[in-house]
């Protein structure tokens, strides 16, 4: 049996029906950039995450870089983020000049860990960037109690957690901004590239209007430098006909994950773990093993194909070797990228897909 990693085609099939009437009225409406499309949707986003306003713009790492400028956040100031993820938030730190500044990560969650970000602050550190990593909130109260004696914004990176709650609050509604990514691959995912930021602050949200369409209130008058960073209409209608899916996309992400959970048991490796007061909407589904590698090349060998997220951490990577980091900086990041093994997690995964994957995984272990 060959079982998938991930199966976007299967999503297409599914809803063809309702697509393709969708991008045939849009295209015929000759309206291509921030049409009528776009205002639906960042409404639509906004009511979702429980927010005042939604800015749609070109990508989930243009949301990031929009969200800092927004704050005025540049040279001479710190942010502190996870070097354990995807280079997005760091990238967009780099981008509007300020000092990239990485916290080790928790053990168990992979989130960000408050502990070690409280050793990072300083007069200089104006926000702090959590990822919610594979799925599940960072630990948000904790972040806050730290940020806010200091003035500290918090910036949520939520491009993997569209529809994951925090006590109760979906997530990118707690901080000063939240920062969405509709890359296909995502739980909410366009057919191209796609991000938002979303808001309760109206100056917030006025200016990254601004920022998007090259600093711009009026056409042709420019108050800032901007950027060209606009959701195509087309992109914002497909997203409207699949945001109504995604609680259901996440519930079977949630019964997958339990299937694994369950099936696994016993084995030497570690599960993912849910925080207290976390809806975890399974974005990726990851084991800790000691035997990473041979694993994942056994069930490459049986038909069952991984991707490693992450292999190496951030602070390690070529880009950043003047920068001063060596590998033992942040011991857990490090481990756990040796470590970590994402199993297939798309929600038309099938059951006899899952079953196979957990009895490779069983075979493997019982062979060695």
């Amino acid at each position: 049996m060959n079982v998938p990693f991930l199966n976007l085609a299967a999503q297409y099939e599914s809803l063809k029906a309702d697509l393709l009437p969708v991008i045939e009225k849009t295209l015929a409406s000759g309206h291509y950039v921030l049409g009528p499309n776009v205002a639906a949707f960042e409404q639509e986003m906004a009511a979702y995450t429980q927010t005042k306003f939604g800015v749609g713009v070109n990508s989930g790492s243009d949301a990031l870089t929009l969200a800092l400028r927004a704050l005025d956040i540049g040279p001479g100031d710190e942010v502190i983020t996870t070097p354990f993820t995807y280079i997005a938030p760091a990238e967009s730190i780099h981008q509007v000049g300020a000092k990239i500044v990485f916290a080790d990560v928790h053990p168990r969650t992979w989130n960000i860990d408050p502990a070690e970000i409280e050793r990072k602050i300083t007069l200089r550190t104006r926000a702090i960037i959590p990822v919610h990593l594979f799925g599940q909130a960072a630990p948000l109260d904790a972040l806050f109690a730290l940020a806010k004696p200091h003035g500290i914004q918090l910036v949520e990176d939520c491009a993997q957690a569209i529809g994951a709650t925090y006590r109760g609050k979906p997530v990118g509604s707690h901080g000063a901004l939240g920062c969405f990514s509709f890359y296909p691959t995502k739980n909410l995912g366009a057919d191209g590239d796609g991000g938002m930021v979303v808001t309760n602050d109206e100056a917030l949200a006025k200016k990254l209007k601004m920022l998007r369409v090259h600093g711009i209130e009026r056409r042709y008058f420019h108050d800032l430098h901007g950027y060209n960073s606009r959701l195509d209409e087309l992109q914002a209608a497909i997203l409207r006909v699949k945001l109504p899916h995604l609680k259901s996309w996440n519930t079977r992400r949630a019964e997958i994950a339990a299937a694994y959970t369950r099936g696994l048991q016993g084995l030497p490796v570690e599960f993912p773990v849910t925080a207290d007061g976390n809806n975890h909407i399974f974005h990726v589904y990851a084991l800790l093993t000691e035997r990473r590698d041979a694993l994942h090349k056994h069930l490459a060998d049986n038909g069952v194909p991984t991707l490693i997220y992450y292999p190496q951490p951030l602070h390690l990577q070529k880009l950043y070797e003047t920068h001063g980091w060596k590998r033992g900086d942040f011991p857990v990041a490090e481990k756990t990228s040796e470590r970590i093994l994402p199993l297939p997690m798309y929600p038309e995964l099938k059951d006899e897909h899952v079953a196979h994957v957990v009895a490779t995984i069983r075979g493997f272990f019982a062979a060695s």
